[in-house]
């Protein structure tokens, strides 16, 4: 490579690493605080926390890189033309098309690796996350009861607190407080005895010498029930996955079926690779700048492409789904449009430069 591509690609390299660190970073304070919350609610063990941190890294970068991308490379060259090392470069005869060489190299090698992730190590992050997570909660769900530590059972109707707890189950100080519908109750136990049936999915906790409180909360109407013996059976909800989840599946079973929003998951992992190479081309001419004009004064224009480009996607995906959209459009057409509006805005300038020429 020439002297000034190797100058060009490591400004805008530079740039879209710096932007699109940041933005990853945003973005998985959200997951991580999502990722925190869940753990905390359903007793997910440390390591399960640490590696679906690191998968939400790997959902995320599909999202992150075109906006990055786009954004460094108007960044970059917001620089040079702002210092006139565009201009000068020009003055030597420099033309677009040399400009675009660097640029074009990094896109289609950005381009290749997004596919590669979008395609296929995207998906099989999700269905790694959704594995994990099932493992996890059946993990937190099946253990033993801890001393000092609130545990829900049965997504969170059931709450039980022991002072002290022993190895074979037997506990102490024992608070329970059991959701039904509007009514709660709240029930204190000065010993208990935990069992876990053989499959794990029911919880025995046996009370002894306690009082259980039954009412509605803002009601007056209450009632105390004092035993010498209770039994608190807790049946766990069923972990199995469901419904299948479409960003998990293998690309090469959306190629196969006929579901619409397999096809429409299809056309959006598509759609990502593309969206970045088309906003590449486009950031350059759209981040030249007239003299002693401010570097960052185009921004706004690419975060407004971007914003317009990633909404008709979003919705062009869930127009195929259901079927507004003729499957065989894809979103082919929202490449087609966003160019000719990258396009429209670039020759802007040149028309009305011709008309106040002419007038």
């Amino acid at each position: 490579m020439r002297r000034l591509d190797r100058y060009i690609l490591q400004e805008v390299v530079q740039s879209w690493l710096a932007v699109t660190s940041v933005l990853l970073i945003i973005l998985l304070t959200n997951q991580v605080a999502a990722v925190l919350e869940r753990a905390a609610d359903n007793q997910y063990p440390r390591s399960a926390v640490l590696t679906l941190i690191g998968l939400s890294t790997l959902q995320n970068l599909p999202v992150v890189m075109p906006v990055g991308l786009l954004l460094g490379v108007m960044l970059a060259f917001g620089r040079l033309w702002h210092e006139s090392e565009m201009t000068a470069a020009q003055a030597c005869g420099v033309g677009l098309g040399r400009i675009y060489v660097p640029i074009t190299a990094l896109a289609l090698v950005v381009t290749a690796f997004l596919a590669w992730l979008t395609l296929d190590l995207a998906p099989r992050a999700s269905a790694h996350v959704f594995t994990l997570r099932s493992a996890a909660l059946r993990s937190g769900q099946f253990s033993p009861v801890s001393a000092g530590q609130f545990r829900n059972f049965g997504g969170g109707d059931v709450v039980i607190y022991a002072q002290h707890a022993a190895p074979d189950g037997g506990l102490e100080r024992v608070f329970i407080k059991r959701s039904r519908g509007e009514a709660v109750e709240v029930t204190l136990a000065q010993r208990a005895r935990h069992e876990i049936s053989a499959d794990g999915m029911l919880h025995t906790i046996t009370l002894f010498d306690g009082a259980r409180y039954e009412g509605i909360p803002g009601s007056s109407k209450f009632r105390i029930v004092r035993f010498a013996e209770q039994v608190v059976p807790v049946r766990l909800p069923d972990l199995s996955p469901g419904r299948r989840r479409v960003e998990a599946l293998p690309t090469g079973a959306l190629l196969a079926s006929r579901e619409p929003g397999d096809r429409a998951e299809l056309h959006w992992r598509i759609a990502l690779p593309i969206m970045a190479i088309t906003l590449t081309l486009l950031a350059v001419p759209l981040s030249r700048l007239r003299p002693r004009q401010n570097r960052y004064a185009r921004i706004w224009l690419a975060v407004l492409i971007y914003f317009l480009y990633s909404n008709l996607a979003s919705a062009g995906r869930v127009w195929i789904e259901r079927g507004v959209v003729p499957e065989q459009f894809g979103l082919w057409w929202v490449h087609i449009v966003l160019a000719a509006i990258g396009l429209a805005v670039m020759a802007a300038p040149h028309l009305v430069a011709r008309l106040r020429y002419r007038s």
